[in-house]
């Protein structure tokens, strides 16, 4: 198979992270795999260029692809390059990111190989993971409140629920905790966060979730449930095995959903959502501190981070 072009000249607005089994997706074609050099690194894999062809508008539309955890799944929950991976997406014109992640289930009526799409976070990180690109002499503060986009969580809800005859079953809304890792949680951590009222548990969430409402790219997770971690008296307690093993009985239905996410997204009547019109211009007269305090590093990496705003 001859090697991908590693150039792509067009702006790509909308963007996958998720595992390596989202790369191929059907009707989807890649065209190009970039390598990307950031202020803070490289991402966690090079960024691969799909095209599909919308099937209300017939138009080709361009979608980038990111692999959280490599393309070997190397990286560990808190070794993920989260801000290269974020701004290397918004260097290439991204404003909105789906994002996929395997979970765990705290509820009991969110049943293995169940979607959620969540609308709230619970941050148990444990501050080892880089969380915001306003440090070292440039100070910026973003409204958190609601860490997922509701004008793409419509669209998200929409679309899983008109797969549900074909065995789709989604939950709308969800209190998703965001634990450390990359061990599980014990069983008194797991009850913990069910008395909270969580809905499901990951490590992927965050900083990813914070630092996109920073670049000012809308950001929804879909979430599939994989296991009841270690609260379910009933079950066996959560293994990897038992992970990859619904991770891959419910991957047609996994790569059925997001297909039809970005079909839907990729329509005119979603254009203005897609390019986050709704987040621009939030960090322009966010930063707190006047740029002739900044200092050549920082005015470096938010040139490359806003090359519109600050040049």
């Amino acid at each position: 198979m001859a090697a991908l072009p590693d150039t792509y000249n067009d702006p790509v607005r909308i963007a996958v992270i998720g595992g390596t089994g989202l790369r191929e997706l059907p009707g989807f074609t890649q065209v190009a795999s970039l390598s990307i050099s950031t202020p803070w690194g490289k991402p966690s894999s090079p960024i691969t260029i799909l095209h599909h062809q919308c099937s209300t508008s017939k138009k080709v539309v361009a979608v980038a692809f990111l692999s959280r955890h490599g393309l070997h799944h190397q990286l560990a929950p808190h070794e993920v390059p989260s801000r290269a991976n974020i701004a290397a997406l918004r260097s290439i014109g991204v404003r909105t990111i789906i994002a996929f992640s395997a979970v765990g289930s705290l509820q009991e009526e969110i049943k293995p190989r169940d979607f959620v799409i969540p609308d709230q976070v619970i941050d148990r990180t444990k501050g080892v993971r880089p969380w915001t690109f306003f440090e070292g002499g440039a100070v910026a503060h973003v409204p958190f409140a609601d860490p997922f986009d509701e004008g793409v969580a419509k669209v998200v809800r929409a679309c899983g629920h008109s797969l549900e005859g074909d065995g789709v079953k989604l939950h709308d809304r969800g209190t998703l905790i965001c634990m450390e890792g990359p061990q599980f949680s014990t069983r008194a951590e797991s009850n913990l966060y069910r008395s909270w009222g969580g809905s499901i548990i990951n490590m992927s969430c965050l900083p990813e979730a914070k630092l996109a409402r920073e670049a000012e790219i809308a950001y929804q997770m879909i979430c599939m449930s994989t296991d009841y971690d270690c609260w379910h008296t009933s079950t066996a307690d959560v293994t990897v095995e038992m992970v990859m093993g619904n991770m891959k009985a419910n991957s047609l239905n996994a790569r059925r959903f997001v297909t039809a996410v970005l079909d839907a997204m990729a329509s005119d009547a979603h254009s203005d959502l897609v390019q986050a019109k709704h987040l621009e211009g939030s960090i322009k007269f966010g930063v707190t501190t006047p740029q002739t305090y900044w200092s050549p590093e920082v005015r470096e990496r938010l040139q490359f981070l806003f090359p519109e705003y600050f040049n």
